[in-house]
């Protein structure tokens, strides 16, 4: 979502599918787990009464932006800084069993892309950074300069679908046996370097899929996302909603694999004539496919254009919360 002079000028992705994906009760307790630039939070916070919001985000800017963009509704808002896979010890601490709705948005946030000195960006000259949280050791510099050459062929193949992975991680050890690789521009070069002329002529910038699997990699995303599924949907109370939007297939796929698997009740063997395993499913799916975005919005938004929205409802009551002894502050 933009935002020019502190107004919004964009909303945020699949914005009203979500709102009617999460169907809010206004006393209901709700979570989002990436709170960005507030834009579904903002839309959340304004349907409740006596119900809460919890904002969950794992860079501290996001919190503290959160704090004049959410400033009408505060006393309804929780924000919390920890990583959205951490779903239990969020709600332990916070000494609930359960919520009535939760929502993802798995898209890096704007603030994050378009600031040049975090180092997300292949446009502007910045150190290779590429932390949502900055208090995170490891580093897009640390990636680039210090894993082998098969784990760099590896992920831009993989996080990437870089058909040019191979020459790509060739040309950065090459590179760094002179010196580092310190900024995104010298790493732009270094992959320019490595392709062929034909995919230099690509419409799409020839270090964007690099850029991608780097930051996925940095940011361990796609483990994140199994943890987010597999922690979310047994602390979601009865009849509450998953809501969660992915920008890349392998999110995607983790996504629509896990719920799956919540959605599957008996797993006796076909042939058993009566089920002895006792399964029930524990969510039903509310779209059997993903909900895209409207070509309208792809026009104003063309981030929302890979965007897929999957929606699960909980048939079951989470269990009670345990005893917690920490708190978030401490929580590794």
């Amino acid at each position: 979502m933009a935002e020019t002079n502190g107004t919004f000028t964009h909303r945020p992705v699949l914005l009203d599918e979500c709102i009617e994906a999460l169907n809010i009760r206004p006393d209901g307790i709700y979570l989002d787990g990436t709170l960005g630039r507030a834009g579904h939070s903002r839309e959340i916070a304004r349907r409740l009464t006596t119900g809460r919001l919890i904002c969950v985000d794992r860079d501290q800017a996001a919190l503290d932006a959160a704090q004049d963009r959410l400033a009408d509704w505060m006393d309804k808002v929780t924000l919390v800084h920890s990583n959205f896979d951490r779903i239990d010890a969020i709600l332990n601490d916070l000494s609930l069993s359960g919520v009535d709705g939760m929502l993802f948005d798995l898209g890096v946030s704007s603030p994050q892309l378009d600031d040049g000195s975090r180092g997300f960006s292949y446009m502007a000259d910045a150190p290779l950074d590429m932390r949502m949280d900055r208090s995170e050791g490891l580093t897009a510099a640390d990636v680039v300069n210090t894993w082998s050459q098969e784990e760099l062929r590896r992920i831009l193949f993989q996080y990437g679908e870089e058909r040019c992975a191979g020459q790509i991680a060739a040309a950065i050890v090459r590179r760094r046996a002179d010196k580092p690789v310190e900024t995104t521009l010298e790493l732009v070069e270094v992959i320019k370097s490595a392709m062929p002329a034909k995919a230099l002529r690509e419409k799409q910038h020839p270090a964007k899929r690099s850029f991608q699997a780097i930051r996925i990699a940095v940011n361990d995303e796609l483990a994140s996302v199994d943890r987010m599924i597999r922690g979310a949907v047994p602390r979601l109370n009865k009849g509450g909603r998953l809501a969660v939007i992915t920008f890349h297939s392998l999110e995607d796929r983790i996504v629509k694999t896990g719920l799956a698997e919540f959605a599957k009740g008996c797993t006796c063997p076909p042939d058993f004539p009566v089920c002895v395993c006792g399964k029930t499913p524990d969510v039903k799916l509310v779209n059997k496919k993903p909900i895209l975005p409207t070509e309208r919005e792809v026009e104003e938004n063309p981030r929302a254009r890979s965007a897929k929205l999957r929606v699960a409802e909980k048939l079951k009551d989470p269990p009670p919360v345990p005893a917690y002894k920490g708190n978030l502050r401490e929580m590794e």
